[in-house]
Order: structure tokens, then sequence, then C-alpha cells
């Protein structure tokens, strides 16, 4: 019995002396992993549509055709709407003219999706909670019950992914004869919580902007993620992007469908020729009358013209 009692004893000292151990490192837990399940989902999709490339299709009437996307309400907030969203935003980046009905078009572009969801795992560097101890001593009725042992851990890890599957092709919708397709695009997305004795969730992943410690940024470059960057399309999916060419095209329409803007340059034009015109005449009429008035600026050929006409009228008056 005595024995009994020491092994007991000795167990229910080491488990608090873990637990006073992990107290003093420090404690954090996460509440809720909703947000971050949406998150991975959503980032998995915005992954895979930045990687497709629909400029083959540039400047041609087009319409998405969106029946084979169907909305499921078992996987949670991101779901058809934006999927489809992200696909008309990365057309219209690709300066595809979209449709809104079919026969308006000559192009129809539709899109599949072969998978769409998160999962994730845990590991426990430590000793999981338990009940072992409190079974063990159900068995000797003179010994108390020992409550249930909790979670000691020195360090834990829980990694979560979101993963999407997509495939999007083109064909003619007169001849109904394939013009383009994309291939299959998978994208991943990944969560990593991390505590170290107790002291936590340090946050990292494709989700977040570097590091975090319970959703503050931290500079931790040992944690650092390296991706791998995939086809880069002419313009960003995630980024802000003004397209000026097309501004600029609208306002050259504008200009050339303005007959009053046409006219007034036109008057403009006639005004300043006959200015110059004028201008032109005025120094004709500045330089004869410089010439009159002072002999020595008039050219060597008009000198000998006068003084043959002058020589004339000499021999004339002999």
């Amino acid at each position: 019995m005595i024995c009994h009692k020491m092994i007991y004893f000795s167990h229910l000292s080491v488990c608090i002396l873990l637990g006073a151990l992990a107290s003093l490192a420090g404690c954090g837990t996460t509440l809720s992993r909703g947000g971050t399940e949406q998150l991975l989902a959503s980032d998995a999709v915005d992954r895979a549509i930045s990687t497709i490339d629909f400029r083959d299709l540039s400047q041609k009437k087009v319409f998405f055709d969106s029946q084979y996307i169907k909305h499921v309400k078992e996987i949670g907030f991101v779901n058809a709407d934006y999927i489809i969203g992200s696909l008309r935003q990365q057309l219209a980046a690709a300066e595809c003219l979209l449709q809104d009905k079919p026969e308006d078009a000559d192009y129809v572009v539709e899109a599949r999706v072969g998978a769409l969801g998160t999962d994730g795992h845990e590991v426990i560097y430590g000793i999981p909670a338990n009940n072992l101890l409190n079974a063990a001593t159900s068995l000797m009725p003179t010994l108390p019950s020992v409550p249930t042992i909790p979670e000691i851990s020195l360090a834990k890890r829980n990694d979560q992914r979101g993963a999407f599957k997509l495939g999007v092709f083109a064909y003619h919708r007169e001849t109904k004869q394939p013009v383009w397709q994309s291939g299959i695009s998978v994208a991943k997305s990944t969560s990593k919580d991390t505590w170290i004795f107790g002291a936590g969730p340090f946050q990292r992943g494709t989700i977040y902007k570097g590091t975090q410690f319970a959703g503050t940024k931290i500079e931790f470059p040992l944690l650092a993620e390296h991706g791998t960057e995939g086809r880069v399309p002419a313009v960003s999916y995630a980024k802000e992007h003004r397209f000026s060419n097309h501004i600029n095209r609208l306002s050259e329409r504008k200009e050339s469908r303005s007959p009053t803007d046409s006219a007034s340059r036109s008057a403009k034009s006639a005004e300043q020729a006959l200015y110059e015109a004028d201008a032109q005449d005025r120094n004709k009429s500045k330089d004869a009358l410089q010439a009159a008035k002072y002999p020595e600026t008039i050219s060597a050929d008009d000198l000998k013209s006068f003084d043959d006409k002058a020589e004339s009228q000499i021999g004339h008056s002999r």
C-alpha cells in the first residue's frame, strides 16, 4: 500500500512540475478556425486563377458560361459566386470583351471545378491530455480518484491546407470548334501555427504576410516562407492595375466623334494660317521701306541696274 501511494505521488509531482514549467513559459490557444478556413479556400482559388492566361482571347467577344460551376452549401462561404467573379476579373484583365448574352459573342469560355476544400493535422511534442491514471486507480478502490491529466507539451504544431483545382477551355460559338484550353490549374494554400512551451501561436503560411505572433506581424527569418513563382500573366490578379490603353482609346474616340471640337480646331488652324500670311506681308513691306530709307541695304544687282539706267538717261540728254 505504501509503495502504491509513493508511485502515485511521484507521478503527481512530475505532472505538477511540468505544468508549472509550461505556465511559466506562456500559454496560448486558438478559439476558432472558421476565418482561417475561409482564407485558405479563397487563397487557393486566387492562386489557381491567377496562373490562367486569357491573352489568346484578347479583344475577342467572349461569353463566360458558368453553368458547370455549382453552388455547394457545405463547403463554406467561398463558393461558386467567388469563383465566377474571379474568373470574370481575369478575363477582363486580359482585355477580353465580355458579353452578357451568348448570341452576342464569338467565343464561349467554360470552366469546371475539380476540388475545393481544407484539411489539416496536429502534432504534439510532449504528453497529450489523457485519463490513464484515473483508469488505473479505478481498479484499486482504496486509492483516491485521479483527475484527467491535461495536455503538457514542449511544443505543438497545427498545419492546415486549402486546395483548389480548376480547368478552363474556349470554343467558337457557331462552329463549336475548340480554340484554347488552360490545362488543369491546381493550387494549395497553407496555414501553420506553432506553440513553444505554451507560447504562441506563431503563425505563418501563404495566407499571412510574413510571420505573426497571435495575429501580430513579427520579423523572424528562421520561419520565413520560401514559395515558388508560377506563370505570371500580363496583369497581376491580386494587385491594382489601371488600363491606361483602354482609357486613351476612349479619349481618342470621344475626340473623333465630337464635330464641335473638330470645327473649332479647323477654325483655329485657318486663323493661324491667315495670321502667318499677314505677318509675311508685313515683313515684306517693312523690308521695302527699309531699303528705300537706307540705300546701302540694297543688293549689288539692284545697284548695277540703277547705274545702267542712269548712264542711259545721260546719253539721251547729250
